[in-house]
C-alpha cells in the first residue's frame, strides 16, 4: 500500500484551484440541468465547461470510462454512462460526479439535484446525505483519525433509517484521482490513519432511501441500488489543516454551509 501524501504548500494552490474550477463547473451544470434534457447532454455540457477552464476531465477515459460527467439517476448510485436515449424527467433526481485536472491535480465533487417537481422522500434523501458529509468532515480535524470521519457520517444517515452503501468509498486526492487511504462512509472498528495537515481527500457518502446493498450493471460500471430504491451522492474536495478542514468545492449557492 502506497503512502498518504502530504501536499506542499504549492501543491495546495494548484488544488485550490482545481477546486475552484470544479465548484464553478458543478454550479454552471447544476443551473443548466432541466426536464427533457438526455444524460449525454449533459455529459457534453459538461466537458465543454470544463475544456473552457484549460482543464481537463478527470473520468474521460480513465480506466476505459467513456465519458466526462457520470450521471446517475434515480436508483442509480454512481457511474451513470450518459446516453442519448436516456431522458431526464419531472421528479427525478440526478446525480453529477464530476472531475477535472488543473495543472496535473484533480478536483472530485458530486452533487444530486431534483428535477421539476420531486417526491418529499426523494428531497429528504438528497438533504440527508449533504448533512452526512458535514458530519463528517466536522470530525477531519488533524490529530484525529479517518474512522472519525467514517463513523460521524454513517452514524448520521443510519440513524435516520437511511442505507449507506458499504461496497464503494471515498479516496485520497492529488496527482492521481484515487490515491491513498480509501474513506468508507460508515463505523468501522479500526481507527484508520491519524490525520495531518496537508492531506486531501474526496469525502462522498453515497446514501440510499432503502438498502445499503448495491449491484453492477451489464456495462461493468453503473451501480444501482440492489431494491430499487432511490440514491444519493454528495463529494467534496477537502485539505485537512490545523484548524477546520478547507472545502474545495461548495458552489456560490452552498458557500454559507461551511466557512473554513
Amino acid at each position: 500500500m502506497s503512502a498518504v501524501t502530504i501536499k506542499s504548500a504549492q501543491e495546495l494552490e494548484y488544488m485550490r484551484e482545481a477546486g475552484r474550477i470544479l465548484a464553478s463547473v458543478h454550479q454552471t451544470l447544476g443551473d443548466a440541468l432541466c426536464e427533457g434534457m438526455s444524460t449525454l447532454e449533459i455529459d457534453t455540457l459538461g466537458e465543454e465547461i470544463i475544456r473552457s477552464f484549460g482543464c481537463e476531465p478527470s473520468f474521460l477515459n480513465y480506466m476505459g470510462y467513456p465519458a466526462s460527467v457520470c450521471v446517475s439517476v434515480n436508483d442509480e448510485v454512481v457511474h451513470g454512462i450518459p446516453r442519448e436515449d436516456h431522458i431526464i424527467t419531472n421528479g427525478d433526481i440526478v446525480s453529477l460526479d464530476i472531475g477535472v485536472i488543473y495543472k496535473g491535480y484533480h478536483s472530485d465533487a458530486a452533487r444530486t439535484h431534483g428535477v421539476g417537481e420531486i417526491s418529499p422522500e426523494a428531497q429528504a434523501l438528497i438533504d440527508v446525505t449533504r448533512e452526512s458529509f458535514f458530519a463528517g468532515i466536522e470530525q477531519a480535524t488533524a490529530g484525529r483519525h479517518l474512522n472519525d470521519i467514517s463513523s460521524a457520517i454513517g452514524d448520521y444517515a443510519t440513524k435516520r433509517g437511511y442505507g449507506v452503501v458499504r461496497d464503494l468509498v471515498g479516496h485520497g486526492i492529488g496527482t492521481h484521482l484515487h490515491e491513498e487511504p480509501e474513506i468508507p462512509n460508515y463505523r468501522k472498528w479500526r481507527r484508520g490513519i491519524k490525520l495531518q495537515p496537508g492531506m486531501t481527500f474526496a469525502i462522498e457518502p453515497m446514501i440510499n432511501i432503502g438498502s445499503p446493498n448495491v449491484v453492477w450493471m451489464d456495462d461493468e460500471w453503473t451501480v444501482v441500488t440492489e431494491d430499487e430504491s432511490l440514491s444519493a451522492h454528495y463529494e467534496n474536495t477537502i485539505i485537512i489543516t490545523d484548524g477546520r478542514p478547507e472545502i474545495l468545492t461548495l458552489t456560490e449557492s452552498e458557500k454559507h454551509l461551511w466557512t473554513n
